[in-house]
């Protein structure tokens, strides 16, 4: 029985061991060289076989899978490597130019690869040994912008094939390499518009170790570099050598022979041990020094804008108050007729207000409700149903209304003498005979 038991533990640990063993693959060495292109990609199908079979028998696996790349121990990947992958469904791609700093170091790149439809990951290393090269650096470097291609896309060994040997063509070299590849989004390009099958544009840096040929240098004629001012394309004559699959730009052509180049060198500060000098123990001030009083300070902080604040109040309160003209004043400036016409005419205003509101004429049956606003009862008639008034005028219709008042008739004109007389002494403005006074 405890054989038994220990039979199948060892099968359920051999079992876990064959797992772990399929799921982690030996590490990969690559072998680039200083100064050089490097690319490696990251192929899906060769991640496939960590993850399960698809559940449907006969259907492709097509299960979207991401990869992360850091370097071992680090959460990025070292400056001089890149990576881009444009889709789940594609392959990613590592790229980058490592430096002469980097010979002799072996960088171990951690790839972690994610299945997005089983959540399931695998990871897998990835050793770079960087070998040093006689020929690094290349004396004359070349970096053309090539508008209709992207960073992946021009990675493809094909692709990257077909442009060097364009080049080699034009130049005539007899060592021709590529040094490396930048996306023009990491020179501070814009991202394009998806129509027209715009692409991001791709930096691409090459070496010789012949000088820049006529037909390179042609960009550098005043004539290009003026239509370049202009935003014209220059005149090159071997253009036509890449326009059937490269369209270049080549007023962003940039053409450097290290051999002219001046370097720089930086003088740095010593940064010392990083030990602060001796200076000896801390001596603190005495207890004995003197207190000093804030209190004849805080009074000359206060005083002074009191005293201002004040001095504005006393001048402001004497224009106000004394400086005022008053009633009697204006009245003594204002001459006499001027007076007496106003009066004269608050005196009318008064007597028209008052005899207003003495006003007996009853209101106009149009005017009146028809039911009581009070009690909501309906109002009767004032005349029967039966009552004859088709042959009675309308103004006529309130005569038997309360509080109804006759219009006086006119009275036969007086003389002229009189009837001035009687206007002038009448206390308002009033009407004498159609005349207005």
């Amino acid at each position: 029985m405890m054989s038994t038991r220990s039979a199948a533990a060892v099968l359920v640990w051999l079992g876990t061991v064959v797992t772990i063993l399929s799921r982690s693959h030996g590490d990969r060495n690559v072998y680039p060289s200083a100064g050089v292109l490097f690319v490696h990609v990251l192929e899906r199908e060769y991640f496939k076989g960590e993850f399960p079979p698809y559940p449907k028998s006969g259907d492709a696996s097509n299960d979207p899978i991401t990869f992360n790349t850091n370097l071992m121990g680090y959460p990025d990947r070292p400056g001089w490597l890149r990576y881009i992958q444009r889709t789940p469904h594609s392959d990613g791609v590592l790229y980058g130019s490592p430096t002469a700093e980097h010979v002799g170091k072996a960088t171990v790149i951690e790839i972690t690869a994610y299945n997005r439809r089983t959540f399931e990951t695998a990871r897998h290393n990835l050793v770079i040994n960087i070998m040093a090269t006689e020929e690094f650096p290349l004396p004359y470097q070349a970096e053309f912008y090539i508008k209709n291609m992207n960073v992946e896309e021009m990675l493809a060994s094909e692709v990257l094939g077909d442009f060097l040997g364009a080049v080699k063509n034009v130049w005539q070299p007899e060592r021709l390499n590529a040094i490396n590849i930048t996306s023009a989004l990491d020179r501070g390009g814009r991202v394009p518009l998806p129509i027209n099958n715009l692409k991001e544009g791709v930096y691409v840096m090459v070496g010789a170790d012949v000088p820049f040929s006529s037909c390179l240098r042609e960009v550098e004629s005043p004539h290009n570099q003026l239509r370049c001012s202009q935003e014209m394309e220059p005149v090159i004559s071997c253009d036509k050598k890449f326009r059937a699959q490269f369209h270049i730009d080549w007023c962003k052509i940039s053409l450097v022979d290290i051999n002219k180049v001046v370097p720089i060198y930086i003088t740095r500060p010593d940064p010392g041990t990083g030990i602060l000098p001796e200076f000896g123990e801390y001596d603190p001030p005495s207890e004995s020094l003197k207190a000093r009083d804030f209190f004849a300070d805080f009074l000359i902080t206060l005083a002074v804008p009191s005293a201002v604040a004040l001095v504005l109040f006393f001048i402001l309160g004497y224009t106000m108050c004394c400086r005022r003209e008053g009633v009697e004043k204006r009245n003594m400036q204002t001459p006499d007729i001027q007076l007496v016409h106003h009066s004269s005419i608050q005196k009318s205003s008064k007597e028209l207000r008052s005899m207003s509101k003495n006003r007996e004429i009853s209101w106009p049956l149009s005017t009146l409700p028809v039911f009581n606003p009070v009690s909501g009862e309906v109002v009767p008639p004032i005349h029967p149903d039966n009552y004859e008034t088709t042959s009675m005028p309308l103004m006529q219709t309130q005569t038997n209304l309360q509080n109804q008042i006759t219009i006086p008739q006119q009275r036969p004109s007086a003389p002229q003498h009189i009837r001035h007389e009687s206007c002038a002494s009448s206390r308002m403005a009033a009407v004498c005979g159609g005349v207005v006074v």
